[in-house]
């Protein structure tokens, strides 16, 4: 791990913790989700500022943290990659709190959809566990996002088409 890495997922560990994040079906510290998130891009090979940028995904939703702190900290290349996650994010999440912006997933860089990618595997993955009543609805609405998500790894694609499959 490199440090900006280790810096990345020291930040983002303290952060949601500082702000009483927890993951909504098992109640775990919510940086088990940036966790596994960062796991799937870094075991594809991308550089540390995209794994770095995985960890702190979520960082400007929930949190007080801003995109200037974020550049500030971990400079301009990780906080594009945030920003650009961040933007769309909330289509990710397992509540799907607001209207997906499909095109703005598909303008998103290849590694930003890389990251959505992999913290679309991670959600889908609990709501197929953990959601009864509206698991059709997440699962259409999933296969709908990933759609947008071709420029990502081709591996994390693949993996992604299965488990919303």
């Amino acid at each position: 791990m490199t440090d900006l890495v280790r810096r990345a997922a020291v930040f983002a560990a303290s952060i949601h913790a500082a702000s009483g994040q927890r993951l909504r079906y098992t109640d775990e510290p919510f940086i088990t989700h940036p966790m596994r998130v960062a796991e799937l891009v870094a075991g594809t090979g991308a550089r540390p500022e995209v794994v770095a940028a995985a960890w702190l995904h979520d960082v400007l939703e929930g949190t007080p943290v801003t995109l200037a702190e974020l550049v500030a900290i971990f400079g301009p290349d990780v906080a594009s990659l945030v920003d650009m996650v961040t933007m769309s994010a909330h289509c990710l999440a397992d509540d799907l709190p607001g209207p997906v912006d499909h095109e703005q997933l598909a303008r998103a860089s290849a590694e930003a959809q890389t990251i959505c990618i992999a913290s679309l595997i991670d959600n889908t993955a609990q709501i197929m566990r953990y959601e009864t009543r509206r698991r059709s609805f997440f699962l259409h609405e999933q296969r709908e996002i990933l759609r947008r998500l071709g420029k990502g790894d081709a591996g994390l694609y693949m993996m992604a088409a299965m488990v919303v499959d």
